[in-house]
């Protein structure tokens, strides 16, 4: 690289289809995730809705609302289990048949489903619509990272990337200005003459918009240049997105093994756990639920060892993988099974606030889902710095210790917002929790594409990204669980303390990611591998 090179901006080294190519891949994961943050303050008065019929009359409010909070986790769970699937799938298409295919392929499946989730009768037909849009939305993101991460000159690639994920914050910020005015329009009246439909249903048409990013994409979006060289060599197929090629070394089948076996454990435990848990509001087909995730579970741990034992293949880059699973795992529990039940702690802090207010009916509902739509946007404010100062941290110092600053802001934030948080004037904790929990996301978009070759970069991004997502599922579970079983004691004093207790308790997943980051690569300053890691 000359002199020159290294003083130039990064912005200014990209051409235009670089700069087409990063605005769609943006905008692709951008509105990905706006349907994902559209899920997250929706479950809850979704739940509310879906469940109406089924409690018992002498219910208390303590126990509807404990029961609400559980399926709101079982809901996100098995949302989960379609994004690890999802991107267990489409990580191999995004190698097989192209980045840009895959991504169309992807956007059209998890926007055509959040639209659908607004007919959901019941829990089973909103759950069913969840999963098929966690198979969308866990293949979108490896496909995109890979195919910025190919375009890019080697001086811009980081810089372009986080850029890419902090963007991602802004379809999180347009899911909560959705969430605000439509809680506004409730609260006036005026969606009850369109339908009588509640607000969360229009979420999730708004959620339907996506696809029409099919079309530009399907018109303008080439295959990258290193892919397509690839494909030109007359590679064999079968070493293309192959997953016995990150796991071929007998050496690793008993680490697989031992994985797989905590894998079940620890959905035996979110799921299966001791009786009295599943005594407090036992709803119709809550076996059912269990017994679904469990086949989830053993299917999955069923996979693993498939790849592991069916030998063979490329081993060279089978522990940059696990690795980077672990480093996912951490984060992704601590966003998607703590951080982001956030809303639902400011729900039901404003809640006993409001009703002392004299609030009750569609005026109440109405203004928690402004609120939520407002701690919504302050936390994915906060986010968009912290991913983004990822990046530029990580250029300075390298991926290893800005991963650990991260882990670190993450674990002391979550745990100070929830236990902390008690009133209006305590949201400032938000966009600080939003700050360290999701800047570790920005390390994956930059950090897992510089981990393997182009053969196996979205497979391998996919893998490290998604796959943990098969135990995260339990995550939101075991909140969902603990928070209802506690509502008996601590209900009539304070509704959240039990969830306070589950978040702070919970954030020790982080110490996962610390200890993982003794094994990883540091990547700082070197190109994209092609075969050999250099080290």
């Amino acid at each position: 690289m000359s002199q020159e090179t290294n003083t130039v901006a990064w912005w200014r080294l990209l051409n235009r289809y670089q700069w087409f190519v990063l605005i769609v891949a943006a905008a692709g994961w951008l509105l990905d995730c706006m349907d994902q943050q559209l899920f997250n303050l929706a479950r809850t008065p979704a739940m509310k809705e879906l469940l109406k019929g089924t409690f018992p009359p002498d219910a208390t409010p303590a126990q509807i609302a404990g029961t609400v909070q559980e399926y709101a986790g079982y809901s996100t769970a098995i949302f989960l289990l379609g994004w690890a699937t999802g991107g267990l799938i489409f990580g191999v298409l995004g190698d097989r048949i192209g980045r840009a295919k895959t991504m169309l392929i992807t956007i059209l499946m998890y926007s055509g489903c959040t639209g659908l989730s607004a007919l959901s009768q019941a829990f089973w037909d909103f759950a069913l619509y969840r999963f098929i849009t966690g198979l969308g939305v866990g293949g979108e993101f490896a496909v995109g990272v890979a195919l910025v991460a190919e375009v890019m000159p080697d001086k811009a690639r980081p810089y372009a990337l986080s850029l890419l994920q902090a963007l991602s914050t802004v379809g999180n910020i347009g899911a909560a200005v959705t969430s605000m005015s439509l809680g506004h329009l409730e609260t006036t009246g005026v969606l009850g003459s369109l339908g009588g439909w509640a607000a969360w249903r229009w979420m999730f048409i708004v959620g339907a918009f996506p696809a029409l990013l099919v079309v530009v994409i399907r018109r303008n979006l080439k295959e990258p240049e290193r892919w397509l060289q690839m494909k030109a060599s007359g590679m064999d197929m079968k070493k293309l997105g192959d997953y016995g090629e990150l796991f071929g070394n007998p050496n690793w089948r008993r680490p697989a093994l031992v994985a797989g076996l905590l894998l079940l454990t620890g959905i035996l435990l979110g799921f299966l756990g001791p009786a009295a848990w599943s005594k407090i509001m036992v709803l119709p087909g809550f076996s059912l639920i269990k017994t679904m995730v469990l086949g989830f579970s053993l299917a999955a741990l069923a996979a693993g060892l498939w790849v592991v034992y069916g030998g063979g293949g490329d081993t060279r880059y089978r522990s940059r993988a696990v690795v980077g699973l672990l480093l996912a795992l951490a984060g992704v529990i601590g966003v998607w099974g703590i951080a982001f039940f956030s809303f639902e702690l400011v729900r039901l802090v404003l809640n006993q606030k409001f009703q002392a207010e004299g609030l009750s009916g569609v005026q109440l509902a109405g203004k928690l889902t402004y609120w939520t739509g407002i701690t919504s946007m302050i936390q994915n404010i906060g986010a968009f710095f912290g991913v983004y100062s990822f990046g530029l941290l990580a250029q300075r110092v390298g991926r290893k210790p800005a991963f650990a600053v991260s882990f670190v802001l993450a674990m002391t934030s979550v745990a100070s917002t929830f236990w902390f948080l008690r009133d209006f004037g305590d949201l400032w904790l938000v966009p600080l929790m939003g700050f360290g929990t999701l800047s570790v996301f920005g390390g994956y978009a930059i950090y897992f594409p510089e981990l393997f070759p182009t053969r196996l970069r979205s497979t391998g991004t996919s893998f490290c990204y998604n796959v943990g997502r098969f135990v995260a599922a339990s995550g939101p579970a075991l909140l969902g669980l603990l928070t209802g079983v506690v509502y008996k004691d601590t209900g009539a004093t304070d509704p959240a303390m039990p969830l306070r207790y589950a978040g702070v308790t919970m954030c020790s997943v982080y110490l996962i990611g610390l200890i993982a980051l003794n094994f990883a690569p540091e990547t700082r300053g070197q190109p994209l591998p092609e075969e050999e890691p250099t080290h």
